[in-house]
């Protein structure tokens, strides 16, 4: 018969030795299986797949065969896509550049602790929250020609003004939406990262005679230049890919005689539809990545320069 060893009186007792597991050297790709799997599914494999339809002449319900570089060839001689790069390029210059300024001075304005100023900044940042759709067609019944706007013009003695049908009011009330839409958005960006700036630094501009125009320019800008890029890359890639504002407002052919088409646009004209030309519609939507990418490059290089 055995006797259980016992620890002496007084002293606590040993814990028994854990056991060590072993980790598989797989189990980290376990955890991210799921989301690798939801990016290869919808995002990597369609784009595989558009850049392989972009040397063919498939369409719709029919497939075709290789055609190497001809639909790239094709774009060269090919009058709307300059018209939607066009307008596609425009629309970046003159949305980037408000988009960039026009929320950081927003932001500077709200950033203060006076009464009430939460309704402001809740009131600001509901259009970003609000459905591009819905925001489309309410500005499409506002500046239709028998609209709100155009109503207000009248009964002011003012001739009525044709928002939606001049080309060129078209794209720039296209613009307008954007800007208005985007405005709350990047103003969070930038009141995240004021918050961050030393108010030692704004104390000793203004001991050394700066006023408020100065303290900006000098303390503020300099700051936020890093987030300024981040918010101009952002910007500049999501109107040159713009649509949805195009699209409710000049309509499906791009407002009168296709033009104020853009490339997003241009792309859902060809490859949509039972005779949807799929190969040529894949060849512009490569022409959009590439151009994207550039512009994303552009952007990190000048910051880079800025930086060193």
């Amino acid at each position: 018969m055995t006797s259980a060893t016992t620890a002496p009186p007084g002293t606590a007792p040993k814990p028994a030795p854990r056991r060590v597991r072993r980790h598989l050297p797989a189990s980290p790709w376990l955890f991210l299986a799921p989301g690798l799997l939801a990016v290869t599914a919808f995002s990597l494999a369609p784009f595989l797949l558009t850049v392989g339809n972009s040397f063919t002449d498939n369409r719709t319900l029919v497939p075709g065969s290789f055609v190497g570089l001809a639909n790239f060839r094709r774009l060269l001689h090919d009058e709307m896509f300059w018209t939607g790069l066009g307008n596609s390029c425009l629309y970046v210059l003159v949305t980037v550049p408000l988009l960039v300024l026009l929320p950081l001075l927003l932001a500077m304005l709200v950033r203060r602790h006076i009464p009430g100023i939460a309704f402001f900044r809740a009131a600001f940042y509901t259009p970003v929250v609000a459905s591009v759709v819905v925001v489309g067609l309410i500005w499409s019944w506002m500046l239709d020609d028998r609209g709100l706007v155009n109503g207000i013009l009248e009964a002011l003695g003012a001739s009525p003004v044709g928002f939606l049908s001049d080309s060129t009011l078209i794209l720039l009330s296209a613009m307008l939406l954007t800007v208005w839409k985007g405005l709350g958005y990047y103003m969070i960006i930038y009141l995240a990262v004021l918050n961050n700036v030393p108010r030692e630094l704004h104390e000793a501009a203004a001991v050394d005679g700066a006023g408020p125009v100065r303290r900006f320019l000098s303390v503020t800008v300099p700051a936020l230049r890093s987030t300024m890029v981040l918010v101009g890359a952002l910007s500049s890639v999501s109107a040159f890919k713009v649509f949805s504002e195009v699209y409710l407002l000049a309509g499906e052919n791009g407002g009168p005689a296709g033009e104020d088409t853009t490339l997003v646009q241009l792309i859902q004209q060809v490859g949509t539809g039972l005779n949807g030309r799929v190969g040529y519609a894949s060849a512009l939507s490569v022409v959009v990545f590439v151009i994207t990418l550039g512009l994303m490059l552009l952007v990190l290089r000048a910051n880079r320069k800025e930086d060193a």
